[in-house]
């Protein structure tokens, strides 16, 4: 299946799990993976060894960011849904640094683990029966494939939400923090070339993110009722209107 491949991009890791499992000698870039080392991908970030390397983008802790940043943007708020992506291993390290910050701001945390789109809107539709509710979106591919549907009803059901990357921002949902991916897929990009020139990935150290970004969304702020405080406007990367 793979033998006419020269280099790999993996984007996930569901996608880097099941290609690993398809072969040990292909070379395979991965960008957008969280604990490449907890998951046993490579031996560690600085010798990855193997033929793995990449670029990791979220970090487990900053789910006590986005907890912090969005009380902050919605101060009502007591009850939290984060939505997961079931088959998604690496969402047990971001409910534990929500768990830990939730318990510190004072808020409930829910855990919704769902499969599927139907299974993303019955989640929202739950949270939105309870008041004060608002969303975090842990980083997936079903939630990316889903995009779309998921900012719709956070603004139909008035719904303050947090979300991993810019690009469900620029769908029209409210605020994000986190990677810019396009920057870290142009260096996976760098990575495959430096591959095709030659160089084993075992010898190319895996690369974590040095920044990360605020997005805030003021026509989404607008849309569900709220006024996003202009401190926060004056530390976000960008303000969209």
């Amino acid at each position: 299946m793979w033998g006419l491949c020269e280099v790999i991009l993996a984007n996930s890791p569901l996608v880097l799990r099941e290609l690993r499992q398809q072969t040990s000698t292909i070379p395979i870039v991965f960008a957008l993976v969280v604990d490449p080392v907890g998951e046993g991908f490579i031996k560690s970030l600085a010798q990855p060894g193997g033929n793995i390397t990449g670029f990791t983008s979220l970090e487990y802790p900053l789910g006590g960011k986005w907890l912090e940043v969005l009380k902050e943007i919605a101060p009502s708020v007591r009850r939290v849904e984060v939505i997961n992506q079931a088959e998604n291993v690496t969402g047990a390290g971001y409910l534990r640094a929500l768990e830990s910050a939730a318990q510190t701001i004072g808020v409930q945390l829910i855990a919704a683990h769902v499969r599927d789109a139907a299974e993303i809107e019955q989640a929202i539709v739950a949270i939105a029966s309870q008041s004060n509710g608002s969303l975090i979106i842990l980083p997936s591919p079903l939630a990316q494939a889903n995009r779309e549907m998921i900012v719709k009803l956070t603004v139909h059901h008035r719904l303050p939400a947090m979300y991993p990357f810019r690009y469900f921002v620029a769908s029209g949902g409210l605020m994000s923090y986190g990677v810019d991916t396009v920057e870290v897929f142009r260096q996976s990009a760098l990575y495959i070339d430096r591959i095709l020139k030659g160089e084993k990935p075992a010898a190319l150290p895996v690369q974590q993110p040095t920044k990360f970004e605020l997005v805030v969304n003021l026509k989404a702020a607008k849309a569900i009722g709220l006024d996003v405080p202009w401190f926060l406007q004056q530390r976000a990367d960008e303000v969209i209107e």
